[in-house]
């Protein structure tokens, strides 16, 4: 299997040096969009390695064959923190280009920005993102250290890490997303991303374990049961999904007030309303009619496809959120395609770089292989 990993880390090593290269000279010709394209593209890899650390900690709290599985997987995801701290430097370059907070001219003519400048201001951004980093390599430390099985050490850590994690990634992406409109807030903002990361990091276990379920021992473990229970997650997150964002759009729209609704109404004009509609039916209506299916969650390479299609329906979401507020109009730029793989090259062959340090499963997974 170390084989396959190997072969797959270099394909990607090449295909993320490619795109990083392209990234490069698009960024000497056009700047700003390679800006705006890199947030988009980092902020979907960043969430897949957060929602890695999130269901660790879920599966030290409450247990269940499908983390045995898994565990893993999520260790290696989480170990790409460091990874995706150097890879923020862009981001950080990039502010003046991205926020309008960051331009004293736009600040002086609006009172909101002006009330918010305390807050939203460049030196603060930078700390409070080496805040946010400096939690969650603490946390990937804690919970990458020994091999043991399911402990109370590791029970205490996640308890209150959750609650500590979740505030950590509400404000993360209130700075880094939310804020590219600063005269708007919504106080779900930060419960649907986490969640769509969550989401994002379980499909990416599920396709990694249909690559390799005809693997030897992988073969035994991963059995109809256990994929069925990792099927009945994704329809959980999915669920939850689709009801933090309805309940965000069903509260500012039906409110009506006019420092709320121009966030949707960029969203929903210009073309971007049907890139909201295929949000509603590919990322919601299409996985859960599907996941409903006992057989369907039983079956790998089907439960597979579904999380393909989720891992590219997360890109559109996070898209989706950022691309409107520098284009009132559907903008789609070969420096999208371009930093997606540059970063997502990179960060797949480091994910294959600690995945394949240890043994795919532990103890605990092979003992409970016929349970």
């Amino acid at each position: 299997m170390k084989d396959r990993l190997y072969r797959v880390r270099n394909i990607a090593i090449g295909t993320g040096v490619v795109g990083l290269i392209l990234s490069a000279v698009g960024w000497m010709f056009d700047p700003g969009q390679f800006y705006r394209s890199y947030l988009v593209s980092y902020l979907l890899w960043l969430g897949i390695a957060l929602g890695c650390i999130s269901l660790l900690m879920i599966f030290h709290m409450t247990g269940g064959n499908w983390g045995f599985l898994t565990r893993r997987l999520f260790e290696s995801g989480s170990r790409t923190i460091p990874l995706m701290l150097l890879l923020l430097i862009p981001v950080l370059i990039g502010i003046p280009h991205l926020y309008i907070w960051s331009h004293p001219d736009e600040v002086a003519k609006s009172h909101i920005l002006q009330f918010k400048a305390p807050y939203l201001n460049t030196p603060g951004f930078l700390i409070r993102a080496a805040i946010y980093f400096a939690v969650w390599l603490l946390y990937m430390v804690l919970l990458n250290r020994g091999t043991e099985p399911i402990t109370r050490r590791l029970q205490k850590i996640s308890g209150p890490g959750l609650v500590v994690h979740g505030f950590v990634v509400t404000f993360a992406f209130i700075d880094w997303v939310m804020s590219l409109e600063p005269e708007w807030f919504s106080t779900m903002f930060g419960l649907i991303f986490i969640v769509g990361q969550l989401l994002s990091a379980l499909a990416l276990g599920i396709i990694f374990l249909m690559w390799i379920a005809d693997e030897g021992v992988i073969a035994h473990v991963a059995r109809p049961t256990r994929m069925l229970d990792l099927g009945n997650l994704m329809l959980t997150f999915v669920i939850l999904w689709a009801y933090t964002s309805f309940s965000q759009f069903l509260i500012i729209w039906s409110g009506n007030l006019p420092d709320e609704n121009p966030w949707f109404v960029h969203r929903l004009g210009g073309g971007w309303q049907w890139v909201a509609l295929a949000l509603v039916v590919f990322h919601f209506a299409v996985p859960f009619l599907l996941l409903l299916s006992r057989y369907v969650k039983r079956r790998t390479q089907m439960l597979g496809a579904i999380a393909v299609g989720m891992i590219v329906m997360r890109f559109v979401d996070l898209y989706w959120n950022v691309q409107p507020a520098h284009w009132r109009s559907v903008h789609i730029h070969w420096l999208d395609a371009a930093t997606l793989v540059g970063v997502g090259g990179v960060w797949l062959a480091v994910f294959i770089w600690q995945l394949a340090r240890g043994p795919w499963l532990q103890e605990t997974a092979l003992r409970t292989a016929g349970d």
